[in-house]
């Protein structure tokens, strides 16, 4: 996984991508996110979706809700970006809409809107 960190007006944003999945529950996600505020002194992750495990995406797993709240206990924000397009899901689209509403958690196409997002983000 490569970890690139980016300076903005709000906080470094720590950008995570490549590799193999690395957040598969809340634990793990918990893990990860400390040791990269450890490393880079960011709460602001912009992760490649292709880290995020499948059942993150299926909502009565309760995974997703798991470490959502896990990060916002723990005062990070996130952004998860990648390809949506293909969720036929009525409730994981009304969950992502919900989230991109708010200000914590956001999920977009690319990198670059994430990490506008966590830019603008309060």
């Amino acid at each position: 996984m490569n970890i690139e960190t980016i300076q903005a007006p709000r906080g470094a944003i720590a950008v995570l991508s490549g590799g193999k999945v690395q957040i598969t529950d809340a634990g793990a996600a918990l893990d990860l996110a400390m040791s990269v505020r450890y490393e880079t002194g960011a709460s602001r992750l912009a992760i490649d979706k292709r880290l995020v495990c499948s059942d993150f995406f299926i909502l009565s797993t309760g995974v997703a809700g798991d470490i959502l709240q896990k990060l916002m206990n723990y005062r990070f924000k996130a952004a998860i970006y990648g390809d949506y397009s293909h969720y036929a899901s009525k409730p994981l689209r009304d969950f992502i809409r919900e989230s991109n509403h708010g200000k914590d958690f956001f999920f977009v196409s690319t990198m670059k809107e994430a990490v506008q997002r966590l830019t603008d983000a309060e």
